[in-house]
């Protein structure tokens, strides 16, 4: 299966650049309800993933939760503390799987590093959740079938 068939494309992701404020990106992640968000830098490449946890630990270290002060700090000086691993639009199936065991999405990039979109978790999940109830039902038909002749 071609991973692209769960791609959530690039224009329909909220995303930062690296050279975004601290409160851009608080901003955008609480506009959007996220928990982690794609970082990019201007020329569209992935560089990494942005969590609350990070944000809250720059502030609560640096601006002693003052976030008036933190308005002017570049988000690429934020420590991440996990990597997001990304994947290329090549990947196979089951390298995305490992992947997206670690993490709620996984970014995809294309041949050139760009940031095409991503890959959630839950939609994984959702379509082994119907290829397996689809199969269970396929088996009980088979069952009927072999109970009746």
């Amino acid at each position: 299966m071609n991973i692209l068939f769960f791609l959530t494309p690039k224009s329909d992701v909220a995303y930062v650049y690296n050279d975004d404020t601290l409160r851009q990106v608080l901003e955008k992640i609480e506009y959007h309800k996220y928990t982690a968000i794609p970082m990019l830098n201007k020329n569209g490449r992935y560089v990494g993933t942005v969590t609350e946890g990070d944000l809250l630990r720059v502030i609560k270290e640096r601006y002693m939760l003052n976030i008036k002060e933190a308005e002017d700090y570049q988000i690429s000086r934020v420590p991440l503390r996990w990597k997001y691993t990304s994947v290329s639009i090549d990947c196979n199936m089951e390298d995305l799987v490992e992947v997206a065991m670690r993490q709620n999405y996984v970014p995809v990039v294309d041949d050139a590093d760009n940031f095409i979109g991503i890959i959630r978790r839950s939609d994984i999940l959702k379509y082994c959740y119907k290829k397996s109830r689809a199969e269970e039902r396929c088996r009980a038909e088979e069952h009927k079938k072999v109970i009746i002749e």
